[in-house]
């Protein structure tokens, strides 16, 4: 998952010269997955009851590489728009695997339930932490991939989804072999024996919850912010810093770094200052390097400041749900943070396609006071939080 969303930025000015397209029109390469999303919410019920969770471990690795050969053959640009909306289905879908029908799958918007469920463990920051740097990993080795493929190697853009369709033929040999035994029969009976509550009341109960829509409309501007800044540092650097295009590839891995060391490092940390402070606290050192970034006309100087930068927004998601399942009844885990977490993945997909939108007309130099005014009004969201109370063990 880490690699094809931190491709995004390498390939976006390959994808633009290949194709002669504008900033709107690549940027929707970001808005796609959403379609993705919705088919997700809409087909999983109908997948678990007919096919049982190895339906699931089939099918969402499997869309994944269909969509990866599809661009592997760099098509029309609609079609590979449509190749997007493959892996971002397949990116929704894969959540359902880790639930070991932990959920009723006709909620919708459960797709933060893994997260939820380690939310509320003993440690869940230090844990959440190691989960999401798992995610940054893939981030950081997908851009050296694709940097090192086309600049380096001087192969053409798509030859960087050739590797990426040997790993999802992989993925799907170890999805099937895990999920085997998880038919639709055993699904069934394990459902059968689940509290029958009624899932959409839960639901109901949870967006009229405050705590909710603050965790919401918290991660729909941070993901936002992640997105936005992996997708369009490395044309930024290279149109704006005139940087040469492999060093300008590595910002974006430099980045991704920062953020996976950050969700293992501060994880740590978090508990012992209180994630609401410690977030309050990680989004003004990130505006500071974020400044930096924007204001030293310097390219190492600004590489630097994108990695710190990575570095403190790193935590927050997790830190976000370790709040989120402190502060909410149990029984609206699922349904609050499902919320919280689908917002987000809206927000992975608007904000990094409004930024290009708006580069159209303005250049890609809009990107840093975008980012900056997401990062001062995500702080003034999150300090309308209740306060937490610090761990000590």
């Amino acid at each position: 998952m880490g690699m094809n969303d931190a491709a995004y930025g390498p390939l976006i000015p390959y994808l633009e010269s290949f194709y002669g397209i504008s900033y709107t029109i690549v940027s929707l390469v970001f808005l796609s997955p959403i379609v993705g999303y919705g088919a997700s919410a809409l087909s999983n019920p109908r997948i678990h009851l007919r096919f049982g969770q190895l339906g699931i471990a089939i099918l969402a690795p499997s869309s994944r590489l269909v969509a990866y050969i599809i661009i592997s053959q760099h098509p029309p640009y609609p079609l590979l728009v449509i190749a997007y909306i493959c892996a971002g289905y397949a990116f929704a879908l894969h959540t359902f695997i880790l639930l070991k029908s932990s959920v009723n799958p006709g909620n919708g918007l459960e797709d933060a339930a893994w997260n939820a469920w380690i939310g509320a463990m003993s440690s869940a920051n230090e844990i959440l932490g190691c989960l999401h740097g798992f995610y940054g990993l893939g981030g950081v080795l997908s851009p050296i991939a694709a940097t090192s493929m086309i600049a380096k190697a001087g192969l053409e853009w798509y030859t960087f989804y050739y590797l990426m369709i040997g790993l999802a033929f992989l993925e799907v040999v170890l999805a099937i072999t895990a999920f085997w035994t998880e038919d639709a029969k055993k699904y069934r009976e394990q459902n059968a024996r689940m509290n029958t509550d009624d899932q959409g009341g839960r639901t109901r109960e949870a967006l009229r919850n405050k705590i909710v829509w603050i965790c919401a409309v918290f991660l729909l501007i941070y993901v936002g912010i992640e997105v936005a800044l992996g997708g369009w540092t490395v044309t930024y650097m290279i149109r704006i810093r005139h940087a040469p295009p492999f060093p300008a590839g590595m910002t974006s891995t430099g980045f991704w770094l920062g953020i996976t060391v950050g969700r293992v490092v501060l994880g740590f940390i978090t508990p012992w200052i209180g994630e609401k402070f410690a977030i309050l606290i990680y989004l003004s050192l990130s505006a500071g390097f974020h400044m930096i970034f924007w204001l030293v006309p310097n390219f190492p100087v600004s590489a630097l400041g994108v990695s710190l930068e990575g570095f403190f927004l790193g935590p927050m998601f997790p830190a976000a749900v370790v709040a989120a399942t402190k502060l909410l009844p149990k029984h609206l885990h699922v349904g609050g943070i499902g919320f919280a977490a689908a917002l987000g993945a809206a927000g992975a997909c608007v904000l990094p396609f409004a930024v290009g939108a708006i580069a159209q007309a303005k250049g890609v130099q809009v990107l840093m006071p975008i980012v900056l005014a997401m990062l001062v009004m995500d702080a003034a969201v999150w300090a309308l939080l209740p306060g937490l109370k610090k761990e000590k063990s």
